[in-house]
């Protein structure tokens, strides 16, 4: 009993603290308002690890936050101390059912890393193999769920602090967040992702993948193969446009990380989330490697011809790490996206819009019409600038802002997806300024078409274009043969919608309202007079015709005042 008011005691004062620092740095307005990201960022790092990790997972989501947000929330840091070795052997022993001493032949007791949810050991297995070991921090779940479920608490207490305009809801947002960081906190997700992003990329190219040990991990313990090298931000600095030799060098590992991200999404529909130069190393070595790789395709009548050739391998790797943060595409929705590529190469307003709309969810009514005209006024200045020059985090986050605004709601393995394509694109841009990943990308666009088109000889945008319009034209026969015939039954509706079709006929639905509404007024006016003027020596019938009067009266101030209410809520979001 004693235990459970003493938990008690420390739930109360943790949710103290957290409202405290809440109000002190206004979290709810600004987020609300998605304003002052340094006070939110400031606030995050004085609660402690739960929260910073809630940041930093908030950082990847451009469909929940701003650029802005997402610029400053990458910058968080943990500060988090390393738990003793004692700690680490338990927390060990408790998930696997074996010591460290049963499992490795070293581990190094010092970690070389140390973060939010668990700390990194280099060790090496009885067979000899150097692996590194993450084990989480003890009772880091209990912890998350208590901060989550406390941090939920407060957003309810506080939810009537004023905020002003609002951008985000906060309640989906931290539902969102959970989910997240519930699911990174189990250790095994993160062990089985490695393994499939293992043998669907380990030996694509230059790309390598490092091994996961599965039968070593435990839901809080992770063993992947050790390797070698630095992360690939080593190579920024050297990048000058006076070392032709560093800078052709920087160009093939640029085309090579978005080769195969394009590979990841559109032949694998699993890829990395969070590719940032941390999650990326560069390693030298491994000189004389061989690899057969597809030359083209060519299609001799109902036979297909594949040409291959062997290609040398340069003398260096890139190696991901970090399956903690994974994306997921069904077929359907891989299609979808090849058609937004392939839409925004053409530069086609009504086309991009089409396949904008395949990728989003509809949340009410869509007036599609002028969901194209806004869109179309949107994307003029990115288009005009080249698509080799769009910053995508700032247009993904207004897109989304236009369908929500139009009732529309883009999937979320989608807002990763462009996330995870925005953040390459900044690493890839470091390496070679002069990539266009979209560029890179209308290829496998166009390897979707020809499985979709069962084409085989799509070589310029021309041919791409005919195809298209070809695939429409030969359903136009059977397409005007339906409509004659419905016209022919009698069966022909003819539906006539204009801009704002909605609003006019809300104002004309209150109008008439109103007037019903008057001419009842009127009516109980006239009855009570009658009342009163004929009923001076019957009191009873006296009072109901002026109780009659006086509900006439209040029923029309409170008229007057909803009318005024109304007139200043128009002027209002006529001046915003």
């Amino acid at each position: 009993m004693a235990k459970q008011q003493d938990e008690a005691v420390k739930k109360s004062a943790r949710l103290r603290e957290i409202m405290a620092v809440m109000r002190k740095y206004h979290f709810i307005s600004n987020f609300h308002r998605q304003k002052d990201p340094a006070a939110i960022c400031a606030a995050l790092q004085e609660l402690g690890p739960t929260f910073i990790k809630l940041g930093q997972i908030l950082s990847t989501r451009p469909d929940l936050v701003s650029p802005d947000y997402i610029t400053a929330l990458r910058k968080l840091q943990d500060q988090v101390k390393a738990d003793p070795f004692s700690s680490v052997a338990a927390t060990f022993e408790a998930a696997t059912g074996k010591t460290i001493d049963q499992s490795f032949a070293s581990f190094d007791h010092q970690p070389f890393a140390s973060a939010s949810i668990g700390q990194v050991h280099h060790a090496t297995r009885l067979d000899g193999t150097p692996v590194v070991v993450k084990v989480q921090h003890p009772a880091v779940t209990q912890l998350v769920n208590t901060d989550l479920a406390l941090l939920r608490q407060a957003i309810k207490l506080l939810k009537y602090v004023p905020t002003g305009k609002m951008v985000v809801d906060l309640d989906k947002t931290l539902d969102e967040l959970s989910k997240s960081l519930l699911s990174e906190i189990n250790t095994l997700n993160e062990a089985h992702n490695g393994v499939e992003f293992y043998r669907l990329n380990n030996g694509d190219g230059i790309i390598q993948v490092p091994k996961v040990y599965l039968a070593d991990c435990a839901p809080q313990v992770l063993v992947n193969e050790a390797m070698p090298g630095e992360s690939i931000r080593s190579l920024f600095k050297a990048k000058t446009a006076g070392d032709a030799v560093a800078t052709e060098h920087n160009r093939y590992l640029a085309q090579a990380l978005v080769r195969n991200f394009m590979k990841q999404v559109f032949v694998d529909h699993f890829f990395h989330a969070d590719p940032h130069s941390g999650n990326i190393l560069f390693a030298q070595g491994q000189p004389g490697v061989w690899q057969t790789t597809k030359h083209f395709d060519k299609q001799l009548g109902t036979h297909e011809l594949t040409v291959e050739r062997q290609e040398e391998l340069p003398p260096y790797r890139l190696i991901y790490l970090d399956f903690g943060m994974m994306g997921r595409l069904t077929p359907v929705m891989a299609d979808g996206i090849a058609e937004v590529v392939l839409a925004l190469t053409s530069k086609n307003n009504h086309r991009i819009a089409h396949a904008i709309l395949g990728i989003c969810n509809q949340t009410g009514e869509l007036n599609e019409t002028r969901f194209t005209k806004q869109l179309a006024a949107f994307l003029q200045p990115y288009l005009a600038e080249g698509l080799g020059q769009i910053d995508f985090a700032n247009m993904l986050y207004r897109i989304i802002q236009l369908c929500q605004n139009n009732h529309l709601q883009i999937k979320p393995e989608v807002t990763l997806l462009v996330k995870a394509f925005g953040t390459l694109e900044s690493t890839v841009a470091k390496l070679d300024p002069n990539i266009s990943m979209m560029a890179v990308a209308r290829p496998f666009g166009i390897a979707y078409l020809k499985r979709k088109l069962r084409a085989r000889d799509l070589v310029d945008d021309g041919v791409l274009k005919s195809l298209a319009t070809l695939e429409s034209v030969s359903q136009l026969p059977e397409r005007v043969a339906t409509a004659l015939e419905t016209f022919n039954n009698g069966d022909i509706e003819v539906k006539l919608r204009y801009e704002d079709q909605n609003r006019l006929l809300k104002q004309v639905e209150r109008i008439t309202n109103r007037f019903l509404v008057v001419i009842i007024l009127a009516a109980v006016i006239m009855g009570s007079s009658l009342l009163v003027e004929n009923s001076t020596a019957h009191p009873h019938i006296y009072r109901l015709g002026v109780t009659g009067y006086a509900i006439a009266i209040a029923v029309i101030v409170i008229l007057v005042i909803s009318e005024v209410i109304h007139r200043i809520r128009h002027w209002q979001n006529r001046q915003k």
